[in-house]
């Protein structure tokens, strides 16, 4: 069984009160961005080396055959009940096993995006030569989900073109920034992207060819790690007792119909394995209905993966 069902269900009262003091914080939908060239495939970054894990190679008996069919009727039997349309995928970075579902699918990160704005920060200034105020706010944009601080970041990383660009050097193919005057800024927020680019993103975090350098990977790891109660559901459901879990969560109300994309990227690490998973959801009529799809979909894919050690 997958650890932390529990807890998560818990915490879902948590979220709701957070999210609710962000649910004016509603964004239009903009026209789709001119295509820009293909990058390189976030695949040639190389294998991953994840600071303070012992990655194992598991014999072949030992590894749970991945079988895509059966995940997919599963995924589908769960979500034939549920509102809205879902993309997901895990990547075992141990054995670079993967399952995708409808992957080609292309929804808003919401604030999910602001891993990858702080990653551009990164890119562009280590953190030690940055002002103090900007490092409170690349924290605050992590660990609280902070949307000033995010906007404020946007435009020092230089906008959709900066965002765009970063994206670009970590091979994403499908993740564009949205330029204009988007409403409060939050253009961010807006953002299409596919689970595959975030998958990819979540690799340049534990890559040694990484575009990143380390010390920032090892930065955006840690502030990931550390999101505030109340904002840490979603793919941690998949930890094992003693596991890590760095992520970022988003979650937006759509001006035009008013239901919610949640959306869910990160890591969860342990026991000598690594899995990168990202589900992303649009059409729920609510924030708790859209966390508790996020975390069902994260568990049943998860099931052909792993089991907890007991």
């Amino acid at each position: 069984m997958i650890a932390g069902r529990g807890r998560a269900l818990r915490r879902l009262t948590m979220a709701i009160a957070v999210l609710s003091c962000l649910a004016m914080s509603t964004l239009a939908e903009r026209p789709p961005i001119p295509p820009t060239r293909v990058p390189a495939s976030a695949e040639a970054l190389g294998p991953p080396v994840l600071a303070g894990l012992r990655l194992s190679v598991p014999s072949e008996r030992a590894v749970p055959r991945i079988i895509p069919k059966k995940i997919t009727q599963r995924l589908d039997r769960y979500l034939a009940t549920r509102p809205g349309r879902v993309t997901a995928m895990v990547t075992d970075l141990t054995t670079s096993r993967s399952y995708r579902y409808h992957d080609d699918e292309r929804m808003i990160t919401a604030s999910a995006a602001k891993a990858q704005i702080l990653m551009a920060l990164l890119l562009k200034t280590p953190w030690r030569d940055l002002p103090a105020a900007v490092r409170r706010d690349a924290e605050s944009m992590i660990r609280y989900s902070d949307n000033h601080a995010a906007d404020r970041l946007w435009l020092r990383i230089g906008g959709a073109p900066g965002f765009t660009e970063t994206g670009e050097q970590l091979g994403l193919r499908h993740t564009r920034g949205v330029p204009g005057a988007c409403v409060d800024l939050y253009c961010w927020g807006i953002t299409k992207t596919s689970a595959q680019d975030q998958i990819r993103l979540m690799r340049a975090l534990v890559s040694p060819g990484s575009p990143l350098p380390a010390k920032a990977r090892r930065r955006v790891l840690g502030l990931m790690g550390k999101v505030v109660d109340g904002q840490d559901w979603g793919i941690g459901v998949a930890r094992c007792a003693g596991d890590r879990v760095a992520l970022k969560n988003g979650w937006l109300r759509r001006v035009s119909d008013k239901r919610w994309a949640v959306a869910s990227v990160g890591l969860v690490r342990g026991h000598g394995q690594a899995f990168a998973i990202a589900v992303l959801t649009e059409g729920s009529a609510n924030v708790a209905t859209g966390i508790a799809t996020v975390e069902g979909v994260t568990e049943r894919a998860m099931r052909s993966f792993r089991k907890c050690p007991r």
